[in-house]
């Protein structure tokens, strides 16, 4: 009888254990998407408790991969890193969208999203924080004659140009030439012909080029000295350049921006997946995400959000990406074997070339 009380005894204690454990949501996320304000405010609307690990995707695809998707009951990977780990590994779970506030989310980026992280016919990621890369120049100088990647070939501008000879590059290019490299993944042949073009263009411009930049610093400085007028480079440098220079900040290009997101993702062996639902709909929340911009730089994929930003940035984000804009960004899908060795041949002939 002993033996059976303290049995029974050890099982309500585990079960009592495993119902505070599922109280608890683990987060493994990147520096600033989980400030400590935000998590407070959710552990006290909620009761719940927020864990937070802080990574990056490589460390993140290592940790859910050694425990076969164990440890942690919400994650967030960029877009391009859920789909192969998914097939090779299957480290996620699939996310039941009826439990998401679709509502909160920006429509083309909720699509975009689920469309490049579905898997078998599931879904696998939502988008949280997402940021572009385009065109940051001096609108006074070179406004009217750049409004898309291939302008930085313009004679106005020759001399003062830079850009990095890195993918982003050959991709815009590729998308201002009215090809659709994305769209070619799947065809190692026809990708090889839109680099191709791309590297006959990219070699025709570099009499354009004052300096292939290789890191922000470098780059923030050029165009401030004004050696450079227009070059590729991300959102958040466009609008930090800004702060100094009013005629200075991030646009658009015509055919679109090229984004990244992080996602929302259910490790395969999370055990609190209701709780991870709440924080989702929590953080996305246009007020919530406000704070999450504030923290990381970066704007969310929550609609509206950019009305509660600090008025200066909000007035920064609004300019570069009127709706339209925010509808046309090109969101990077996961590489498939193969095209990077394409993609560093083209490099290297381009930096070869005279």
């Amino acid at each position: 009888m002993t033996k059976i009380f303290m049995t029974t005894t050890c099982l309500a204690v585990l079960g009592l254990a495993q119902a505070a454990s599922a109280d608890t949501l683990r987060l493994l996320t990147w520096g600033g998407y989980a400030p400590d304000e935000v998590v407070e405010m959710f552990e006290e609307q909620t009761g719940h408790t927020v864990e937070v690990t802080k990574s990056n995707n490589e460390e993140m695809i290592a940790k859910l991969r050694a425990t076969g998707g164990g440890g942690f009951d919400l994650a967030q990977p960029s877009q391009d890193r859920i789909m192969g780990p998914q097939m090779e590994f299957g480290i996620y779970k699939p996310i039941d969208v009826s439990k998401l506030n679709q509502d909160l989310f920006i429509p083309s980026m909720l699509k975009a999203t689920m469309e490049n992280t579905t898997v078998n016919g599931e879904v696998y990621g939502v988008p949280h924080v997402w940021g572009t890369s385009g065109l940051v120049m001096n609108t006074a100088e070179a406004g009217e004659v750049v409004k898309d990647y291939t302008d930085l070939c313009a004679s106005d501008v020759a001399g003062k140009v830079s850009y990095r000879l890195k993918r982003p590059t050959l991709i815009g290019f590729a998308f201002a030439m009215g090809e659709d490299p994305f769209a070619a993944y799947g065809d190692e042949a026809k990708y090889a012909e839109i680099m191709g073009k791309v590297e006959a263009k990219l070699i025709e411009c570099k009499a354009n080029v004052k300096t292939y930049w290789g890191g922000g610093d470098e780059l923030m400085n050029l165009v401030r000295s004004g050696e450079v007028t227009a070059a590729m480079a991300w959102d958040t440098g466009g609008w930090k350049l800004n702060e100094d220079n009013a005629d200075i900040t991030f646009v658009a290009p015509a055919s679109g921006a090229l984004g990244w997101i992080d996602t929302f993702v259910l490790p395969a062996k999370g055990q609190a997946d209701d709780v991870a639902y709440e924080w989702i709909n929590f953080v996305m929340q246009p007020e919530i995400s406000a704070r999450i911009t504030a923290g990381a730089g970066n704007f969310t994929a929550s609609a509206g959000a950019d009305e509660f930003a600090e008025d200066a940035l909000k007035a920064k984000y609004q300019a570069s990406f009127p709706a339209e804009a925010v509808d046309n960004i090109k969101w990077y899908p996961p590489v498939p074997a193969g095209l990077e060795s394409i993609e560093g041949e083209v490099l290297d002939r381009v930096q070869a070339a005279n």
